[in-house]
């Protein structure tokens, strides 16, 4: 497992092993132990499952708050996506900044997101399948959205804000500004 920082503190690109012959390949796709020599500290207890028929599908920016926060470790089962993690921790150096990713099945790379991040992505492939983990259970009473085309953020989407298939929750939530992120 190749783990690098993506330069927001708590923020890595993961490469699980993977090893392929004539039949097709074998990868663990979680292991703890590797993340624990990797200094990652986090258990899981829920494994999530999104699928996207069309590109351009917009998921995000979701996180839950306190203190039923969210670590979440993303790979893309099929296809390919734009991921990014924004900063929301008010007084961190970096509030307000974001990192972003190309996740695909053929990149076979995975991005983990810790706690006081909003997550989201737009799938940059047809039939999309993303498969992620979470530290912690899904709370409708904790969960909140950041729009996203949020100016104070300013993603730079692949995908045009228009040309995106955005849901009406996605489309209504407030800016970085106005959320409650405590």
């Amino acid at each position: 497992m190749q783990v690098s920082s993506l330069g927001l503190d708590g923020v890595y690109e993961i490469f699980p092993n993977r090893f392929e012959d004539e039949r097709g390949f074998f990868s663990e796709t979680y292991n703890r132990n590797g993340l624990l020599d990797a200094g990652i500290e986090t258990e899981f207890v829920q494994d999530n499952q999104s699928f996207s028929t069309a590109v351009g599908t917009m998921r995000g920016l979701h996180f839950q708050k306190s203190p039923k926060a969210q670590y979440k470790l993303v790979r893309v089962i099929k296809g390919r996506i734009f991921d990014v993690a924004v900063d929301i921790r008010r007084g961190s150096k970096t509030f307000g900044e974001w990192v972003g990713l190309e996740i695909s099945e053929k990149k076979w790379n995975q991005i983990l997101v810790p706690e006081g991040y909003a997550h989201g992505f737009v799938t940059l492939e047809a039939n999309t399948i993303v498969a992620y983990k979470v530290s912690d259970f899904y709370s409708r009473e904790h969960e909140r959205s950041i729009r996203f085309d949020d100016p104070q953020i300013g993603v730079n989407w692949p995908i045009g804000a228009r040309r995106m298939i955005v849901s009406a929750k996605d489309a209504s939530a407030p800016s970085l500004e106005d959320s409650d992120l405590e």
